[in-house]
């Protein structure tokens, strides 16, 4: 009220306003950096050659920043605000030069003159009791996480060259490469999670989802491409299909139960040719079953890189890995599409005589796969994924689209007429 007395502050403004960006911060992360072992955090942004292989709603423009804790990712969004912020700073009860503030207000009485002695430039302030505008802020920054979440793996599939059938370790003459070291293979894997705007654990579990692995560089590659981007690869889904095909004839060779416990090596080695050549390499197929084994079994939660020694086969996760990679390989697009009950026979074909009646369509995932036809199913593209999303059709003929488009205005036409 105007007749309460309260002791006044005086307000002044630096003329040469620093700058600051106001970060807002979700509740959980703020009681996480306040515990008494708060997390570190990375601004994580996509380096030239990590971008997405295909576009998400969460990574759309090629320049963007993420805040990543080491197990999860939040977008960074500016957000404008009517009301200016300030930053103010308050005194520490010394002495500054009048012209290095700017007055905005004081407390004086109304009609009561300044003297004339508290501007003089020459003069210094005492300005104990004063807060000082540093900055001012129009708008702040905020942390968002999409409904989908964030994910490493497209731009896993940007990043990775692609690993198919009849490639070799040794097709540069370099057969006499040593394997590349646990430490080094990790360190290789790490340097390239670097340039991924998602979190570490994102990363990881993003690597094992494509089956990713690390191979030694070759001289050619790693000039061009650089260290991380020569040594890891994701296989094709034929390849994928092939080094499970291999592991399944040599689990009933060597009697070996993929649901129960087995030791990867002996798997290993039932997958050799006769005179013991490898028919791809040892990580891939490591890869492979690291993908498809029971969750938690080993260091890591089954996104390391280190040698697995022993291992059990998760049925369902198994089954359902099969019918994608099985889908991708042979019905990549809707040009390709096959026959749905083509398409059962074959990847019941591809399991253990004991999981065969497990394949069904309702196990993949509702996004992974497409109806070109009412009886045909092909593969869909991360491309495809993202039209759904947006609520866009899919559908490759025009024709259909249009015959759509008519029968709708003609129900719409026919209420029209019931009323």
């Amino acid at each position: 009220m105007s007749t309460q007395s309260t002791p006044s502050i005086l307000f002044t403004h630096q003329p040469a306003q620093q700058s600051f960006r106001l970060l807002e911060l979700p509740p959980d992360l703020a009681d996480l950096l306040s515990s008494d072992n708060p997390p570190r955090l990375e601004l994580k942004s996509p380096s030239t050659t990590s971008t997405p292989s295909q576009p998400t709603d969460a990574a759309t423009a090629t320049e963007f920043v993420n805040l990543c804790t080491p197990s999860q990712t939040f977008s960074i969004r500016q957000v404008q605000s009517s009301n200016s912020l300030h930053i103010l700073q308050p005194s520490n009860g010394g002495r500054v030069r009048r012209h290095d503030l700017s007055i905005v207000g004081d407390a004086r009485e109304e009609g009561e003159d300044l003297d004339t002695d508290m501007v003089d430039a020459d003069l210094a302030l005492n300005v104990e009791g004063t807060v000082t505008s540093i900055a001012k802020c129009g708008s702040t920054l905020e942390l968002h996480t999409p409904p989908e979440g964030f994910s490493a793996v497209p731009f896993l599939r940007g990043l990775l060259g692609v690993y198919d059938n009849g490639m070799r370790r040794g097709e540069d003459g370099d057969e006499d490469m040593e394997e590349e070291s646990t430490e080094t293979r990790k360190n290789i894997r790490d340097r390239l999670f670097h340039d991924i705007p998602v979190s570490m654990a994102q990363c990881e579990r993003g690597w094992a989802e494509i089956c990713a692995f690390v191979l030694p560089p070759r001289a050619s590659t790693e000039k061009e491409f650089g260290l991380a981007s020569s040594c890891c690869w994701r296989p094709s889904a034929g390849m994928e299909l092939q080094v499970w095909k291999r592991a399944v004839e040599g689990a009933v060779l060597q009697g070996i139960d993929l649901g129960k416990q087995f030791l990867v090596k002996d798997l290993w080695k039932s997958v050799l040719d006769d005179d013991g050549l490898e028919p791809f390499p040892r990580p891939l197929f490591e890869a492979v079953i690291r993908r498809i084994r029971e969750s938690g079994e080993g260091a890591g939660g089954g996104f390391a890189v280190e040698e697995i020694k022993w291992a059990s086969i998760d049925k369902e996760t198994c089954v359902r890995w099969v019918g994608e990679a099985y889908l991708e390989a042979t019905a990549s697009s809707a040009a390709s599409a096959i026959s749905q009950n083509e398409f059962l026979n074959a990847w019941r074909d591809q399991l253990p005589e004991t999981w065969r009646e497990d394949a069904s369509l309702a196990l993949l995932p509702e996004n992974c796969y497409m109806h070109p036809e009412p009886k045909t199913i092909c593969f869909a593209t991360e491309g495809d994924r993202q039209k759904v999303k947006k609520n866009l059709s899919t559908d490759t003929s025009a024709a259909t689209a249009a015959k759509k488009t008519r029968n709708w205005h003609e129900l719409f036409n026919q209420k029209r007429q019931k009323r």
